[in-house]
């Protein structure tokens, strides 16, 4: 079984936090296992709980009236979600649905609220990554207005490969096209280019990276954009967690997979 330690450093949020704070915010955390497909919470709805991914990965997705919707961000082991809870409305902004199966730790809203109050080291933290998140939000809107289906594609594969910790990823050509707001055939089309390329091989529904280079070469700006705002906060895959061991709490609670 995965330790406690290992899983509270996947997440890069509470692995930065100090152990004096570790260590009071554990009572409150639970871990969960994410199902792919899951919705932790719908847009307009109250958040009652928020999510520090380890190992899964969450879609931040914004849905209109008709039926069409589009990602707007994407979540993994760097962050939170559900940052509204501690902005004054616990009020979620749009769905959130697991993509990648896998860990997460969870806290009640009311929770997370107080131990904000108390502590402006984690206030801090949280800002820091929410101001990071508004990049990666405006700068996904940017993209899905302005630059082509190839590039988008290619910005979407490489912004979960950075949240996953091997080159595979199981997607439909169906769940990409809704999370990029096109048609499946753009994406069919796209992919198969792809994979001439040499970049990636996809069969069935699963994706095998084969050339991240290549990938971020045909992508556009935006990628960057949206990486080097999250590098600035120290958010990345590969930098240090600075939680020691000895201060991680003993146990922390599991609670059934979310259906």
């Amino acid at each position: 079984m995965t330790s406690t330690m290992s899983l509270l450093e996947k997440n890069h949020l509470l692995a930065r936090l100090s152990s004096e704070e570790g260590l009071l915010l554990a009572p409150d955390l639970e871990w969960e296992e994410l199902r792919a497909g899951a919705v932790l919470h719908q847009a307009g709805a109250e958040l009652r709980h928020v999510y520090f991914p380890a190992t899964a990965t969450v879609s931040l997705v914004s849905s209109l009236e008709d039926g069409a919707s589009s990602e707007v961000a994407v979540v993994g082991n760097e962050g939170v979600v559900g940052v509204c809870a501690f902005m004054g409305d616990s009020t979620a902004l749009c769905d959130a649905v697991v993509q990648r199966k896998g860990l997460a730790y969870r806290i009640g809203t009311q929770a997370l609220q107080h131990h904000v109050r108390r502590s402006p080291e984690l206030m801090q933290r949280m800002l820091a990554y929410t101001q990071a998140l508004l990049v990666h939000m405006a700068q996904s809107s940017a993209c899905n207005r302005h630059h082509a289906l190839d590039q988008q594609l290619c910005r979407w594969l490489l912004q979960h490969l950075d949240r996953q910790d091997d080159n595979d990823m199981l997607a439909t050509q169906e769940r990409i096209a809704s999370l990029l707001g096109v048609r499946r055939e753009g994406v069919t089309s796209g992919a198969l280019k792809l994979q001439k390329a040499g970049l990636i091989e996809y069969h069935r529904g699963h994706i095998s990276i084969l050339d991240r280079d290549g990938l971020e070469a045909r992508s556009c700006e935006c990628y960057g954009v949206v990486r080097r705002a999250y590098e600035r906060l120290a958010c990345v895959h590969g930098t240090p967690h600075l939680l020691p061991r000895e201060a991680a709490p003993p146990q922390i609670k599991r609670v059934l997979q979310t259906a």
